[in-house]
């Protein structure tokens, strides 16, 4: 019976806590707003958690880039966007993505363009920081003004 007492109050010490405040409060807002959905991105970002990054791609998700080296526009979809964003997300020690002031917002209650700007920190190791200031060209959608939004369109216009 001791021993049965005494393995409940131990803590796993191969399972650490992760932290005090649970995902779900604070972390996470409503995507049913436009700021929820750049909140859910951040923090997708800062947890390096690709469910929750998943969750703001709309099935028929597109990533478009300038490929500087041949001048044309590459692109991809939501599974080389997935694939590419967990190994970002893998490769990491540490995220920070702050989100600058909205530049331009045209839309209704159910599509909107969005172009805002950011500054990414990526911290692979202490003496390997790359710093990122770019924008996004954003095109959200869902079916009714109570669903939640979905990027469909990602547009980048960053310059690296």
């Amino acid at each position: 019976m001791l021993a049965a007492m005494m393995i409940a109050s131990c803590t796993n010490p191969f399972a650490p806590k992760l932290s005090d405040t649970p995902l779900g409060e604070n972390v996470f807002a409503d995507q049913k707003t436009v700021d929820g959905i750049f909140q859910n991105f951040r923090s997708a970002y800062l947890y390096k958690d690709t469910l929750a990054y998943g969750r703001l791609l709309d099935q028929q998700f597109i990533f478009i880039y300038r490929n500087y080296e041949t001048g044309v526009d590459g692109t991809w979809g939501r599974d080389q966007e997935m694939f590419t964003t967990s190994g970002l997300f893998n490769a990491a020690q540490n995220l920070d993505l702050i989100w600058n002031d909205i530049v331009v917002s045209t839309g209704d209650s159910t599509s909107l363009d969005i172009a805002r700007g950011f500054n990414l920190t990526i911290t692979f190791n202490p003496q390997d920081i790359v710093r990122v200031q770019g924008r996004v060209n954003l095109q959200l959608k869902r079916p009714t003004s109570n669903d939640n939004w979905k990027i469909v369109r990602w547009r980048d216009e960053s310059n690296y």
